[in-house]
């Protein structure tokens, strides 16, 4: 008789206790441009959404895709 009260029980505990697992985020690597040589960063990221990206002029640096370059970079 115990048991049968629990099968309703373990159904309800199944069915209510959904939960999403996603994988980590994981950036690649950057892959510097032909003929640049990979300059590793010299100090740790300004902020969350930076990323470690190469520019033609100023050479490597953070880049945020909605703040631009750390350091006044254009």
């Amino acid at each position: 008789m115990k048991s049968l009260l629990l099968i309703p029980a373990i159904a309800a505990a199944f069915a209510l206790s959904g939960c999403v697992v996603t994988p980590p985020t994981v950036r690649p690597a950057y892959v510097a441009p032909p003929g640049v040589v990979y300059v590793a960063p010299t100090y740790v990221s300004p902020g969350p959404g930076y990323v470690w990206a190469y520019h033609e002029h100023y050479g490597w640096g953070w880049h945020h895709p909605q703040y631009g370059w750390h350091r006044g970079w254009r």
